[in-house]
């Protein structure tokens, strides 16, 4: 069962195999009690299916459990303990806790290197997910060399045209963006997407991700109306895959509302943004930091579409929401 979950989970259908490891899980705790490494396998697995169903909430304590049975059963240093760090830090960063996810990352990408050696593939995954975090961080020079490094990687261990490569051209592509360097960007995102489709079906939603990573690089680009059919493309696709009100949703549903924005159609992006600022209060709460985001971008659409006095209260909200933030985390 944990075996065929996670054969859908890859394969793009998270939702069928859902249940098939939550029966996993039960059994094998049933079998060998809560504290067996093979339970914190199943613990783990579950929690990257809920991850990828947006279910981080849910997802969180498993990923706790999977890390304390197996470092308790392992020691600190062992290859197990850095798949669950990575895993755990994973779901603090898609929750916003990047002061939280931070050190697990960069304690997974020591434990890899110790153990697989500095150019082992495992090792471009940790560079990669810390790189990410680093990014948003606003520390973009250190996250550059990590992306770089995982790409190099990858490509010297698969190949040119393998999944792996799109993952890390795709990381490697926004980190450029958020640099401004958007031409280089542009043939990274193309060729991310281009491995992804060949590689998966055209509805995988893989496809969705590098689209949308695509749109967001047309769009700083100035080229809204390329965009606007691969944003449209990455919305159904994700749509399909999950369902109108997933928390996945978000992304392609701003990426498409923000290029009718571009493109002088505010009116047509307006229920797109108040979709998305809904599906993020509704997955984290009215006052989390991920609602900012959200926000801001309706704020921008109603302003647009001259109220600015409604504008003004979002963006006030945005402010409030991020003040508060602030002050909890010291940064």
């Amino acid at each position: 069962m944990d075996r065929a979950g996670t054969y859908l989970q890859v394969h793009g259908r998270a939702p069928e195999g859902h249940p098939l490891m939550e029966q996993a899980l039960a059994i094998a705790e049933a079998t060998h009690g809560p504290n067996h490494p093979w339970v914190a396998g199943c613990r783990s697995n579950l929690a990257s299916v809920l991850y990828d169903l947006g279910e981080l909430t849910a997802a969180r304590p498993l990923a706790e459990q999977a890390m304390d049975v197996t470092e308790a059963t392992y020691g600190p240093s062992h290859p197990q303990v850095a798949i669950c760090l990575n895993n755990l830090a994973s779901i603090l960063y898609a929750l916003g806790e990047l002061t939280a996810a931070r050190p697990l990352a960069e304690r997974a990408l020591a434990i890899t290197e110790a153990t697989s050696g500095p150019n082992h593939p495992s090792v471009a995954t940790r560079l990669i997910n810390l790189a990410a975090m680093l990014r948003d961080m606003g520390e973009l020079a250190a996250a550059r060399p990590l992306a770089e490094r995982a790409l190099a990687i990858t490509e010297a261990t698969y190949g040119p045209d393998h999944p792996s490569v799109a993952i890390s051209l795709s990381n490697l592509a926004m980190g450029l963006c958020a640099l401004g360097e958007h031409t280089a960007a542009r043939p990274l995102a193309e060729r991310a997407l281009a491995i992804t489709e060949a590689a998966y079906s055209p509805s995988h939603p893989n496809v969705a991700t590098r689209l949308v990573n695509l749109v967001g690089v047309l769009r700083d680009l100035g080229e809204p109306a390329g965009a606007r059919p691969l944003a449209e493309r990455a919305l159904a696709i994700t749509e399909a895959t999950y369902s109108p009100s997933h928390p996945n949703v978000v992304s392609p549903l701003t990426h498409l509302a923000m290029v009718l924005r571009d493109l002088g159609e505010p009116a047509a992006a307006r229920p797109l943004a108040e979709r998305a600022l809904a599906i993020t209060e509704a997955t984290y709460s009215p006052s989390h930091p991920n609602v900012v985001s959200p926000l801001i971008n309706l704020a921008m659409v109603l302003r647009d579409l001259g109220r600015p006095a409604a504008a003004r209260a979002l963006a006030k909200r945005a402010q409030a929401i991020t003040t508060t933030a602030w002050m909890h985390t010291g940064d």
